[in-house]
């Protein structure tokens, strides 16, 4: 059954809900894990008392902060590439609710949308 471009976001909410969670996850545990990881290769470093491997676990630090920083601002790229689309007046009503269910899984506008679906899709 083909979907109607009307009603394609408000039918593949749950699909574009559980891509805002995997979203958010990212957002948040992606930049931790990265920091906490350089973190500890820089404490084995600095017990270790080997200048280079400071030095080169002090570099590898710096990245993976500058990493987790670009991780973090992943749903705010999202986000303007919605806005964009957004633009083009033919389909900015329809896309309302493919942009809310991704940039705010848990909002209660989303979480409405899943719901009048039943959670299924087509």
């Amino acid at each position: 059954m083909l979907l109607a471009i009307e009603t394609f976001c408000k039918d593949t909410s749950p699909i574009w809900q559980f891509i805002g969670y995997i979203l958010f996850v990212f957002k948040i545990a992606i930049p931790i894990l990265l920091i906490l990881f350089g973190m500890i290769d820089l404490g084995k470093a600095v017990i270790s008392s080997d200048e280079k491997a400071i030095k080169s676990a002090t570099s590898s630090l710096i990245k993976r902060a500058i990493a987790a920083v670009v991780v973090f601002f992943v749903p705010y790229l999202v986000s303007a590439i919605f806005s964009i689309v957004g633009s083009f007046s033919d389909v900015k009503d329809v896309y309302e609710q493919c942009k809310e269910c991704v940039v705010h899984p848990t909002s209660g506008t989303c979480k409405g949308y899943v719901s009048s679906t039943g959670g299924k899709v087509g």
